[in-house]
């Protein structure tokens, strides 16, 4: 179901995606060579059209890059950043890309204060450089930098004259990110009369309207739409891949190409090399994207998943996974169901006892786990405590400021003792790690959260973890010691005996 369509709107959208050049831009992130090609990979993987690598002339490292990520993908067009000088355009062929994105200030405040150029002199740079770059490649995408404050009749004669030098695309960016979707739509819809090129658009975030004005420059008829993995990029950063491609593809029901149940893997993989976090409430591949805590949402996603989520975009289509969450919002329908997950079915009275429980806990600002969940289940109806599946039996941490942080564990696996060793870059991460290499199945640690629960040099430490396993299930618990190795470690073991109690329910074991 398509719930809208615009009458201007192409069948087909090209995802331009640059997040290894502008969202690497993004301040405090800088990515390996490898990582680079890692991620020009996934992207490819995701149906990704064309992808920015980098601005090869910025340094030998760059175009290093550059050139690693040409060699490595060819199931998608890799893209050159260049200055409108013939040298740039030099550097980027060099590195055997198939476009090259040349660029230059075109707003009064900009070509002014940053290039010093008169207007007549961008017209003829523009006029000789797009002509050289379109010899050696061939595809050029030109770009009017800050396009959205510059005044429109010369924004006109700059495009055209790029064109008729042998530009293939016209790209039209809101570089500081003023416009807002009406304005953009009509400036769009203006370029695609006048310049006679396919329009591509690179919209930043500064008041929150990247996406908006990318969707409405496709609904003006924009050929092409510039995104990055996780809005990443120069201050408030682009308008985000997974958004954009969602909205494109659920909600107009335009093509992008994008294979949709790679977008989050790709975000998280982007995530962790740049060391960004991905917000809980991000749209899409955020955590909470498809988590449901109230009673009311979660009881109307138990009999339908359409009452409470749009319907056109599922979890599974984005790679995601649906979660019913706890909290003092949670209600009867929930709880029942997360006990009936693990083959606990509790009457109305006890479940009514639990509920009480857990709200009691989370009314004092507490988040509540899974495991919490089950602990207090186990109370209400008197069951005896499940017998975990793992246990520690030693632990041993080893650190200091010019050495590296080991840890050993002595775990009893399903009655058999198993010890571990890593090193990490700190001795919790040591010890999350030795833990890790005493199990058979493969575990990712996923989120790892430490609060003070008292003050003082001997304060007590509450750790909460949630762990994922290779299937997407997602499990959380946590642990409190004045020892916040100790905190952690009983955090990670308490999570993954909730796991394998899960999974031995599903299974019947």
């Amino acid at each position: 179901m398509v719930f809208f369509t615009p009458g201007n709107a192409r069948k087909n959208i090209t995802l331009f995606d640059t997040t290894l050049r502008d969202g690497e831009q993004t301040p405090g992130v800088s990515f390996t060579v490898d990582q680079k090609v890692e991620i020009a990979r996934q992207l490819a993987a995701t149906g990704i059209g064309t992808i920015e690598a980098g601005f090869p002339a910025s340094s030998a490292e760059e175009r290093e890059a550059v050139q690693a990520v040409a060699r490595a993908v060819d199931s998608a067009r890799i893209c050159g950043l260049a200055r409108m000088r013939r040298d740039d355009v030099d550097a980027c062929t060099a590195c055997g890309v198939g476009m090259v994105h040349l660029f230059v200030p075109t707003s009064d405040i900009q070509r002014e204060y940053t290039i010093k150029k008169s207007r007549q002199e961008v017209l003829d740079a523009t006029a000789e450089v797009v002509a050289y770059a379109r010899e050696q490649v061939p595809h050029v995408l030109f770009s009017a930098m800050d396009a959205t404050r510059t005044d429109r009749d010369y924004l006109a004669e700059v495009c055209l004259a790029a064109v008729d030098a042998g530009a293939t695309t016209v790209n039209i960016p809101d570089t500081v990110g003023v416009m807002t979707p009406t304005a953009m739509k009509e400036l769009i819809a203006w370029a695609v009369k006048e310049v006679k090129a396919p329009i591509d658009v690179h919209c930043h975030n500064d008041f929150g309207l990247a996406v908006a004005n990318t969707l409405a420059a496709v609904e003006a008829g924009a050929a092409q739409v510039q995104v990055t993995v996780n809005g990443m990029g120069e201050r408030a950063g682009n308008a985000d891949l997974a958004q954009t491609a969602m909205a494109l593809e659920a909600i107009y029901g335009i093509e992008t190409g994008v294979v949709s149940n790679r977008l989050l893997e790709t975000s998280r993989l982007v995530s962790r090399y740049a060391g960004i976090s991905i917000p809980p409430g991000q749209p899409v591949v955020g955590e909470n994207a498809f988590a449901h805590e109230s009673g009311i949402h979660a009881h109307g996603i138990i009999e339908h998943p359409d009452t409470f989520e749009p319907g056109i975009m599922t979890p599974e289509m984005v790679g995601h996974r649906r979660r019913l969450k706890l909290g003092k919002h949670a209600g009867r329908h929930a709880v029942r169901q997360m006990l009936a997950d693990v083959h606990m079915q509790p009457d109305d009275a006890a479940l009514d006892q639990i509920l009480a429980k857990m709200k009691a806990i989370a009314s004092r600002g507490r988040r509540i786990t899974d495991a919490d969940l089950y602990a207090i289940a186990e109370e209400v109806m008197g069951m005896a405590g499940v017998t975990p599946a793992v246990g520690l039996r030693d632990i041993a941490v080893f650190t200091g400021t010019h050495s590296m942080p080991t840890a050993s564990v002595s775990l009893i696996v399903d009655g058999a003792e198993r010890v571990g060793c890593s090193t990490g870059n700190g001795p919790v991460d040591a010890a999350m790690k030795a833990i890790l290499r005493c199990l058979d199945e493969p575990v990712h640690l996923k989120e790892f959260a430490v609060e003070s629960i008292s003050g003082g040099t001997d304060a007590i430490g509450h750790v909460t973890i949630a762990v994922e396993d290779r299937a997407g299930h997602i499990f959380d618990a946590s642990a409190s010691s004045d020892d916040i190795v100790i905190a952690s470690v009983d955090a990670m073991i308490n999570a993954i005996n909730l796991l394998q109690r899960v999974q031995g329910a599903k299974t019947g074991e």
